[in-house]
């Protein structure tokens, strides 16, 4: 031990160029000075070493962070352009809906309108079949009636009311029925009229010019009409004649009574739709 103590001492000689001679005890001191110096290098070393590491991996976390604030990003940006879309499609869908409420409610009072018309017609289908009933009293214990059916006034006139048996020429009483019927009609121009004749499911037999049933309900409905506007001077435009033969009976069994109801001529007044059309086709 005392020759390395002795060789350190010349190197320390050698290096100070100039000889200094340590006591033992400084010389230790120096010893574990120098040991002391080598542990705190070999323990800043690890240390180095432990930083090192934890910078990689916080370079290895920050990239992967990056990593995943990059896909956030392409994230964000799909779902705010999903959002964008969306919110074009509820504006749009928010527009046709104003759109279709707004026409929605003009359809609803258009309706209305309809309605009130409607209305207005089945009042005034009841007045007038109010007046015909009143002016045609005397007339309804010899086949007359008066009704509504779908909103139309119907005057139905049994054929002994109106003919003799077999014939198209109107007779006295028919006429008078006819006259005061006419006086109402004269007082309503805004009611159509059409005239339509019936006939039980009989056969025509020897009535001359009149071949059947069909030539019968014809001609008894244009004789009713040509005497409504050339004798009582109800406008021809508002008049309309047709014949319904045996096709539309009231009572289909086969009884006298039912055979004489289904003998019939039946005016059919309309109050003028002029007013519903023009709305409807708006």
């Amino acid at each position: 031990m005392k020759i390395q103590h002795y060789f350190f001492a010349a190197i320390l000689c050698i290096t100070l160029h100039s000889c200094v001679v340590l006591s033992p005890k400084k010389y230790k001191a120096l010893v574990a000075d120098r040991d002391s110096l080598q542990n705190r290098t070999v323990n800043l070393d690890a240390e180095v070493s432990s930083l090192q590491g934890d910078t990689a991996r916080l370079h290895h976390e920050i990239a992967d962070l990056k990593g995943q604030l990059a896909a956030l990003n392409d994230k964000y940006n799909t779902l705010n352009g999903n959002y964008n879309t969306l919110n074009d499609n509820y504006n749009a869908t928010s527009s046709k809906v104003t759109k279709l409420s707004g026409d929605l409610q003009a359809r609803e009072a258009r309706l209305k309108e309809v309605e009130d018309i409607l209305h207005k017609q089945d009042a005034a289908s009841q007045a007038l079949k109010d007046k015909l009933q009143q002016a045609l009293l005397g007339f309804q214990q010899n086949g007359l009636t008066v009704d509504i059916r779908n909103g139309k006034v119907y005057v139905s006139l049994t054929d002994k009311l109106l003919f003799p048996s077999g014939s198209i020429t109107i007779d006295d009483k028919g006429k008078q029925a006819l006259k005061q019927l006419a006086a109402v009609l004269n007082k309503e121009p805004d009611i159509n009229i059409a005239v339509e004749g019936h006939t039980d499911d009989k056969k025509v037999i020897n009535l001359g010019q009149i071949k059947d049933n069909w030539d019968l309900s014809v001609l008894r409905a244009t004789s009713v009409t040509r005497y409504l506007s050339e004798t009582e001077g109800v406008d021809p435009h508002r008049l309309t004649a047709t014949g319904k033969s045996e096709y539309q009976p009231i009572d289909p069994t086969n009884t006298p009574e039912a055979l004489a109801k289904n003998r019939r001529i039946e005016i059919v007044l309309t109050p003028k739709l002029d007013e519903l059309y023009n709305l409807i086709t708006k």
